[in-house]
């Protein structure tokens, strides 16, 4: 199992950082963990498209991690040569949000439509929402999720897969929380969003304040980590951005809390998940 951090920024454009997003290789399948700004084309930086994903998993349905939404939507049926349903599965509200996304592009399917006579059928979605427990199992690969805490930003998952003895968790915006715990319980690898503390309390402005109510500062993140008995936790998403310089303080202050790896990650971060005992 490999998971690669595709996009790591925060919610306001970067130059460097795409939006959140993160790709689970695993079983010879390739999944989906969100689809923020720029995903499609990190995507392609790490060697795939859209058509060889076997499932879109969406953890919320925050602007920052369904940007591209409607992007990997249009490339997958565009790209497809016969009907394909893409699989998504998110948490509650899912299913709106695919039917609000495709009323939105409903002039562009027309227009591709009329003008491709190859191209006869409509773009399909099949959604599945899901709450907590088994989300799937293909190719030998079981996903689950539990339910997180990214309030007032409600329901939100978190996603744990499982292959041959490997677990890796994608965590998605949550600060610490009963399904957190059960998710990262074991794991090889934890992919975990996270603010600094100090850094956003000192931008004086109330709405970066907010931030750090809903998302898991480092020092909590390393705590989950240890409670978890994880392996690696992967620091993504980060909040704000690190200065050039200061990325082994990030590490440091969760090495205050957490013994093992710590991998402060950049777009195209790919870590391989350690079999289990």
């Amino acid at each position: 199992m490999k998971i690669t951090t595709l996009g790591t920024g925060w919610p306001l454009p970067s130059a460097d950082r795409a939006g959140a997003a993160n790709l689970v290789e695993a079983g010879g399948q390739r999944f989906l963990v969100d689809t923020g700004r720029g995903v499609l084309m990190r995507l392609a930086a790490a060697g795939a498209g859209i058509g060889q994903v076997t499932a879109v998993l969406l953890t919320h349905l925050h602007s920052d991690h369904v940007n591209d939404f409607n992007d990997v939507l249009t490339t997958h049926w565009i790209g497809s040569f016969a009907p394909a349903p893409l699989k998504v599965f998110g948490p509650a509200g899912t299913q709106a949000f695919v039917d609000r996304t495709l009323a939105m592009l409903e002039d562009d399917i027309g227009w591709r439509m009329d003008h491709h006579d190859d191209l006869s059928w409509r773009p399909e979605v099949e959604v599945t929402e899901v709450t907590d427990g088994l989300v799937l199992e293909s190719g030998g690969v079981r996903v689950l999720c539990a339910p997180t805490d990214h309030r007032p930003v409600h329901p939100t998952v978190g996603y744990r897969f499982e292959h041959e003895g490997a677990v890796g968790v994608c965590a998605g915006d949550t600060v610490p929380c009963d399904g957190l715990d059960r998710l990262v319980a074991g794991a090889g690898v934890y992919v975990q969003t996270v603010c600094r503390r100090s850094a956003v309390e000192a931008i004086p402005a109330p709405r970066l304040q907010d931030i750090l109510d809903y998302h898991s500062d480092l020092a909590q993140a390393g705590q989950t980590a240890t409670r978890g008995g994880v392996g690696t936790i992967v620091l993504t998403h980060m909040v704000p951005p690190p200065v050039p310089g200061t990325e082994a303080e990030w590490v440091a202050e969760v090495a205050e809390h957490f013994d093992g790896t710590i991998v402060l990650a950049e777009d195209l971060t790919a870590v391989e998940v350690p079999a289990g005992e």
